[in-house]
């Protein structure tokens, strides 16, 4: 009998993905405007200068989406939107926010986002610039 019965390898290496913090996010929201489909466990990650790291999609219902994100700068506000959260004076900490369809929230008064339409497992989100 010839072989050794385990899989053959593949000769080429497979690259390692190392997470080197980047001073530009990446993705459809990266520069700051998007619109954007969302399923819970997605992550969107939106501009440093909005005061959150990557956003989390944690649960969509009939009437709002829920997320939480890590805060980037010392201080959270929202307005339109529940949200709440803590800060710690090193600036750390994070936020659950839950938007419901309609008027876009303002975050930190910097980001707006927007759930434009809830489908049944997915969301609509609208983020851009405040103001």
């Amino acid at each position: 009998m010839s072989g050794s019965g385990s899989p053959a390898s593949d000769p080429t290496p497979t690259p390692t993905q190392t997470a080197t913090p980047s001073s530009s996010p990446t993705g459809p929201c990266a520069d700051g405007t998007c619109e954007i489909e969302v399923a819970v466990g997605d992550v969107v990650t939106v501009p440093e200068t909005y005061g959150l790291g990557p956003i989390e999609v944690t649960a969509i219902s009939g009437d709002g989406v829920e997320m939480v994100a890590p805060l980037t700068g010392s201080g959270y506000s929202v307005s339109r939107c529940s949200g709440g959260g803590g800060v710690s004076s090193e600036g750390g900490g994070g936020v659950s926010l839950r938007c419901d369809e309609g008027p876009a929230a303002t975050i930190n008064d910097a980001m707006s986002l927007k759930v434009v339409e809830i489908r049944d497992t997915a969301a609509v989100l609208r983020i851009e610039p405040a103001g």
